[in-house]
Order: C-alpha cells, then structure tokens, then sequence
C-alpha cells in the first residue's frame, strides 16, 4: 500500500503547480467547474478499492482524467472487508478519499464511522434501500441474479425458477453457497421474491432451494466465483450474476452460445455502493470523483461494463442498451434488512439443502 501511495504523492506536487485548467464544454451539474478549481489545489484523489477489472472502474479512470486535467487518479484493489478495516486503522490520518464496497461492508464503515455526510449528483433519485440517509454511502451499480445457460449443453432454455425443477435439468446447476458468499445470499432472497417472501420472510426461497437440490437438478453447490468453469464448457447453468453472461456472451468469446436469463418471477439486485472518507486528505477531489461517477454520464460508464446503473432512467449508451434490456422484476436489496438475515439463511440452507 505504501508503494502505490508513495509514488502518487510524489506525482502530487506536479499538478500543484501546473496552472488552473478547465475542461471544455458545458457543466455536468451545477457547481462542478468550481469544485474542480478547488480540487486542482489538490492534485490527487485516493480510491480505495476500485479495482479496474471490475464494473469497468478503468474506464471510468479514463474518462475521469480526461475531463479533469491536473488531477491525479490512484486506487487499490484490497476487497471490502480489507477496505474498512484499512479506513479503522488509519482512522487518526485518512489515506484514503473515497472507499468502494459491497454494500454490507458500507454499513459496517457507516456504523465505525469511517465515513462523512455527502450526497452527490443524483444522490435524491437512488431508491431509499441503495443510500444512507446522510449520504455515508450511496449505491454506484447493482448485480443482478441471472441464469447464465450455456445452450450447447441446454437444449431448452430456462425462464424462471420453476423451470430449474424441471427434470430435463438433472445434474445441470451450480450455484454459490450461500454460508460463505455474498452472491449466494442474494441468490436465496432473489428465490424468496419469486416464490412469495420477502426480505422479511425467506423461508418461500430456501424451501424452493430445498426442492432444488431434492430433485436432482444442482449439479454442485461451490464456494467461488466459477467463471472460469463456466467459459471452459463445464457449467450447464449457472445461477449467477448477469454481468458474469454478459462478459462471457460478448467479451470472452462465447457470443450466441450463451444465453443470460433474468427469471421472469423475480430477481434481486445487488448494491454497490461508495463513500466519501472522513477527514481524507483531498475533500473536494474526493467529491469531483464521487459527483462524476454518480452523473448520467458516469453512470452510462457502468453500463458499458455490463453493470446497471443505480441511478433510475440513465440513458443506457447505445452498445449496451440491447444487452441490458428493461426489467422490472429486478428488486432492490435492502442491505440492513438482508445482513440481518444472514443468520436464518446460513441455518435453514444447511437444513433444507444439506440435510444438517
């Protein structure tokens, strides 16, 4: 960590003494030409945890440090968990500006606090479970529990859950355990809408992930992402997150041969979210960097990665407004609610799954 701070702070001192510069073009929002005058007096902003394989966070560097001239862009890649322990020990002189997480991990950050009131560009149009009320984190970008099918291996192509107990599915479906990942756990809420619960009420998706695995159909349950397993041809379903199928479908290879399915019942849509840094060292830059990624245009960006946008009603860039086509059975996940559920879910898949 050191290593990459150190030389982003000896590249500070450049932009302190370069010229104010101003980007071409009208305002993105109100406000944004004087608060990147201030950022200038900066130089820097610290990402935490943007790392830019993921939800296309290197195109949004990009085109950050396009816009922004005389603004210097460094980030980490250390995990969520990694992320707000590293904010807690350096609480007394903040590294980092802002800090990017599954959206469990901004509560735990909220609730040490880590993290300042700030709400930026769009902050009012968020769905109320994707922000805090102040503004201590905001989602950026939502994963969504797809079926992720390779038809080379499926002759028929499942719709909605109550296809997945159909026999032709035998020994067909791998999904994450949901006593160890994340994605696992949205996978049994998303099964819980689409069977009748709730976030209140998941027993409708574990008695539903029961069925599945008493009728055949899980061809194993696993503790990682199989992405790798799934591009190989070893996967015939895959119960995932559909920007894994869209990655695969259009950027691996695998074109036509994949079919990404969000099921017609109900999904679940998983937030990201992101905070500003109390007391970080670059305020303004901070939040010119948190302002850009929230706008239209930053959120189009995400898109481009094959993420939805958190933001309601962002003009989806042409390339991908056929690949991430409307869907309203897609339901925002309360974060609160569902951590407060971990508990039940880990007991009763190991009961209803498992037999333990």
């Amino acid at each position: 960590m050191k290593n990459w701070l150190f030389g982003a702070l000896l590249a500070a001192p450049l932009a302190f003494a370069a010229p104010v510069l101003a980007f071409e073009g009208p305002e993105l929002y109100e406000g944004e030409k004087a608060l990147y005058e201030a950022a200038q007096k900066e130089g820097i902003v610290v990402s935490f945890d943007t790392g830019p394989t993921w939800a296309n966070w290197a195109a949004q560097f990009k085109a950050f440090q396009k816009r922004y001239p005389g603004i210097e862009l460094v980030y980490n890649d250390i995990g969520s968990a990694t992320t707000v322990v590293t904010l807690d020990k350096s609480r007394n002189r903040p590294q980092a500006d802002t800090a990017y997480y599954f959206a469990a991990s901004a509560l735990d950050a909220a609730a040490k606090g880590l993290v300042a009131d700030f709400k930026p560009v769009n902050f009012d149009k968020l769905p109320v479970p994707f922000r805090h009320p102040e503004g201590q984190w905001f989602t950026i970008h939502t994963l969504n529990v797809a079926f992720l099918v390779n038809k080379k291996l499926v002759k028929d192509v499942p719709e909605n859950w109550a296809d997945l107990l159909k026999p032709e599915y035998k020994n067909s479906i791998v999904y994450q355990d949901p006593r160890s990942t994340g994605q696992g756990q949205v996978i049994a809420f998303a099964a819980s809408f689409a069977n009748g619960g709730s976030e209140d009420d998941v027993a409708p998706g574990i008695d539903y992930l029961g069925k599945l695995a008493k009728s055949g159909n899980v061809l194993r349950n696993v503790g990682t992402t199989p992405y790798a397993q799934f591009v190989k041809g070893e996967i015939p379903i895959w119960i995932g997150y559909e920007n894994d199928g869209l990655k695969a479908k259009y950027i691996d290879g695998l074109g036509d041969d994949i079919a990404v399915v969000i099921p017609k019942e109900a999904s679940a849509a998983a937030p990201y979210a992101i905070s500003l840094v109390k007391n970080g060292p670059n305020p303004n830059a901070g939040k010119l960097w948190l302002n850009f990624i929230t706008t239209d245009f930053g959120q189009g960006i995400f898109a481009e990665g094959f993420v939805r946008p958190a933001v309601p009603g962002v003009e989806l860039p042409a390339s991908v407004a056929d690949k991430l086509p409307a869907a309203p059975q897609i339901r925002p996940l309360d974060i609160a609610k569902a951590t407060a559920k971990k508990a039940e879910i880990d007991a009763g898949w190991a009961k209803a799954v498992l037999g333990q």
